[in-house]
């Protein structure tokens, strides 16, 4: 039996929902299928859950800042693993439900199953063959796991797995130190657990600017062995597992394999689309449009493996939302790139990256936390924060940091950059004293010296103090 709709979404995590709430808007005749568990990844998998270790990691770790603090028996608290990842499913469960009623409410119009493209307009589930005016991919992805590791079972974690843990082993290795592994590296490490962690780049986080990640490897090497450069293996022993990368050997009970995502396309039919695939077996999509060529096909979220962020999959599924309910499809400006790693110091990266500009003629400002009055008084007092402007405009045009409240100074350089800001607009702005992101304003200030002067009775030339207790 044929069956046509106006729109068929493929796909309910993050981009695919947001496509429904754009659909909905526009047409009742529409499909959202999906397959394997519903609720998003971010919800059940990833950015929730993940947080909420992270910070039950964060706030046993602070003790070790309480005797400073004049705050005695600290070494006499105790962590109860089991109680601590329950709070994780706890409240993770209670993310997944939220996302839940948004499928749950849609009866008829929601399918569970496994969409397998027949063309442009077709394609197949559980039997049935559907067609549609437009279609919308937007099946996400999963964690990658290297055929031969699958032999160690349930020694070998990923994020869909790690937080299903009743409690967790004393040793355990984190392979691949992108953003994911950095920042459960830390945690687990913060949680009591012996960690070692193995990269095979010798950046960690997503990272390009080389300072950066040198001071972001030194900052974490202090709480955990990292090994870099060398691909890591697995080897079996009796009754653990054996890492080997290099020269660098480990004894682990059990391994986070972080290693990045693949896109959900096994059996989904690209093929069928009449487009060229590139080696992933993916077509181009058009970042502004999320349209496939000048078919009625768009492609969201994850799978089309742009920018594997939150922020970004909701608004490539708003994008193909709006684009699969109109005759001709609508161009997008997209958002000034922003990723943010939930380490302890922050990691965060915005604006043109650094490997992308020319080192020769961009200027480059930079704040070192170890001095600075609020990171001091806090016990903060690490980190780096670097930024990049024009030449003679001195217009922002990225940062990279590994420093205390990253996560907030990223989304003021990211606010600026989208305004075209420059560094002597900035500097315009008031900082209240005493705050972390006077930190921003000293690399500004560097910026500053390099850039033509402002006139006398601008206050952006306002110069710093020489003491440590007023900047």
């Amino acid at each position: 039996m044929n069956e046509s709709y106006d729109v068929i979404i493929v796909g309910a995590g993050t981009a695919g929902l947001a496509a429904l709430n754009e659909v909905k808007k526009q047409t009742s005749n529409f499909i959202l299928i999906n397959d394997g568990p519903w609720g998003t990844v971010c919800a059940r998998v990833g950015c929730m859950p993940s947080k909420a270790l992270i910070e039950a990691a964060n706030t046993f770790h602070s003790r070790s800042t309480f005797e400073e603090f004049g705050i005695r028996e600290a070494s006499s608290l105790t962590l109860d693993i089991p109680a601590a990842l329950w709070r994780v499913r706890r409240l993770r469960d209670d993310f997944v439900a939220g996302t839940l009623k948004i499928s749950e409410a849609l009866g008829e119009h929601a399918i569970s199953g496994r969409a397998r493209l027949l063309g442009p307009g077709r394609l197949e589930v559980n039997g049935r063959e559907l067609r549609a005016r437009s279609i919308i991919i937007a099946s996400g992805s999963r964690p990658v796991v290297p055929e031969p590791w699958r032999v160690f079972g349930k020694q070998l974690l990923t994020t869909d797995t790690l937080f299903e843990q009743q409690t967790l082993p004393s040793r355990m290795a984190v392979i691949g130190l992108g953003p994911v592994g950095v920042e459960m590296a830390q945690a687990l490490s913060r949680l009591g657990v012996d960690v070692v962690a193995f990269g095979e780049q010798i950046s960690i986080a997503g990272l390009k600017d080389p300072s950066v990640n040198a001071a972001a490897i030194e900052l974490l090497k202090q709480e955990f062995p990292i090994h870099l450069g060398q691909k890591a293996e697995l080897r079996a022993t009796n009754g653990g597992m054996q890492v080997h990368a290099g020269s660098k050997e480990a004894m682990v009970d059990s391994v986070l394999v972080s290693l990045g995502r693949r896109p959900n396309i096994d059996s989904l039919g690209l093929e069928t689309l009449g487009v060229e695939l590139n080696e992933q077996g993916l077509p181009s999509v058009d970042p502004h449009t999320m349209q496939i060529a000048d078919l009625p096909v768009f492609m969201a979220g994850d799978i089309n493996d742009h920018t594997p962020l939150l922020h970004e999959a909701a608004d490539e599924g708003y994008i193909a939302g709006v684009n699969a309910t109109q005759r001709d499809p609508l161009y997008f400006k997209r958002r000034v790139p922003l990723a943010i790693v939930f380490t302890d110091p922050g990691i965060a990266m915005t604006g043109t990256r650094f490997d992308s500009l020319d080192v020769d003629t961009i200027l480059t400002g930079e704040a070192r936390f170890e001095h600075q009055g609020r990171a001091r008084v806090a016990q903060r007092n690490k980190g780096i924060l670097r930024l990049y402007a024009e030449p003679e405009s001195g217009r922002l045009l990225g940062a990279e940091m590994c420093s205390p409240a990253g996560e907030h100074m990223a989304h003021l350089v990211a606010l600026a950059i989208e305004r075209s800001l420059t560094v002597h607009d900035m500097l315009r702005l008031p900082f209240y004293h005493p705050t972390l992101e006077e930190g921003l304003r000293s690399a500004l200030r560097q910026l500053s010296a390099q850039v033509p002067a402002c006139g006398k009775s601008d206050l952006a030339g306002c110069d710093a103090f020489d003491c440590e207790a007023l900047n």
